[in-house]
């Protein structure tokens, strides 16, 4: 069976399990087709499954444009696995060994499928209980609701919604963005945001524990390394086996719909400094570059109930409480400096 099994077969499950459905208008019908309860681990976001019997943490994952299982859970389940020839990944830290596990029993939710194959890939341990990503190549069969403030992730089938508001969940006007085309080659959600005045590219990225702004396109806005009250932070982590530099700068304004912060603090780093590679006939293709400007995280999630409105290409989103952006803490800093100026504070916004 294809590795992409886990995608089709959880689809056509899953439309199965769909509640029933309610109506915005006359004609538009939203059905329930799974309300996952979901838990954070770390600041992933995690439905309880099961592999052969043995239970694991399944991470949605906006940003990730193949569902996989990483290597480090493969080993501890003692998964068959082979190598996945010609096909190779790239992400934050660089490229990642590409294979393909054999499993028997694969438990999503309340879902269970027999006989799956799964891509493997990570060069890295993650915390216990993240162990399957399930990307965008699944996903976007769907609208997807994020509730993390009821730690709800919901499922949605709809019919004749064109120009009808998906946020069901609120009389007030939601915040909305249109999202560019999804397609099988270019499974992300991606759509335009503004800081400081300037447009700015995004995909939302549910995998990504905290947003963050390229290197190259934080300077082209005015904020770099160098820049006053700019700290370090701890380095960013991904599928890859290297880290990449972060720092935490101050940026006049971040938009994103009808919604505008001032003075924010934005965490930004060299994000694909190693995603560059010249293809020699394997399955991807040539000069290779991870581009993406900035990944809108799962601390945009946490503040906001968001309906990505894969039917209709939009995001719709409401604000519901804290920080929309957790930088998280800086490198510690010396308590002086050779000038003797203190260090700059930093903080959450």
């Amino acid at each position: 069976m294809n590795p992409r099994a886990l995608v089709a077969v959880c689809l056509v499950v899953g439309l199965a399990l769909a509640g029933g459905a309610f109506a915005q208008n006359a004609k538009c019908k939203l059905a329930k087709v799974v309300d996952w309860p979901v838990r954070m681990v770390g600041s992933h976001i995690v439905v309880d499954g099961a592999i052969n019997g043995q239970k694991i943490g399944i991470t949605l994952d906006t940003g990730a444009q193949m569902s996989l299982i990483l290597r480090s859970a493969a080993v501890r389940l003692d998964l068959p696995k082979r190598d996945a020839p010609g096909l190779r990944m790239f992400g934050v830290g660089g490229e990642t060994r590409m294979e393909i596990a054999s499993v028997d029993d694969f438990r999503l939710g309340e879902v269970s499928t027999k006989g799956m194959q799964l891509y493997v890939a990570g060069e890295r341990d993650f915390a216990a209980g993240f162990d399957v990503l399930l990307g965008e190549d699944f996903l976007r069969n769907f609208d997807v609701e994020f509730d993390l403030a009821h730690r709800a992730v919901r499922l949605y089938k709809t019919s004749d919604c064109g120009g009808v508001s998906l946020a069901y969940w609120t009389k007030d006007v939601p915040g909305e963005v249109e999202i560019e085309p999804i397609s099988d080659t270019r499974p992300r959600i991606s759509f335009t945001v503004h800081i400081n005045g300037r447009p700015i590219d995004a995909i939302l990225d549910s995998g990504a524990s905290t947003s963050v702004l390229t290197k190259q396109h934080a300077a082209a806005v005015g904020v770099t390394p160098d820049s006053p009250g700019v700290v370090p932070g701890y380095s960013s982590q991904g599928l890859g086996a290297r880290s990449v530099d972060s720092w935490i700068g101050t940026f006049e304004s971040f938009a994103i719909g009808n919604e505008s912060i001032p003075d924010v603090r934005i965490r930004f780093a060299d994000l694909w400094k190693q995603t560059t590679f010249t293809s020699t006939g394997s399955r991807i293709a040539r000069n290779v570059t991870r581009t993406e400007p900035m990944l809108l995280g799962a601390d945009f999630l946490r503040a906001h109930r968001t309906l990505v409105a894969h039917s209709q290409r939009k995001v719709y989103f409401t604000y519901v409480g804290g920080p929309v952006f957790q930088v998280g803490p800086a490198l510690p800093q010396p308590a002086s400096r050779p000038d003797g100026d203190a260090p700059p504070r930093t903080g959450n916004n």
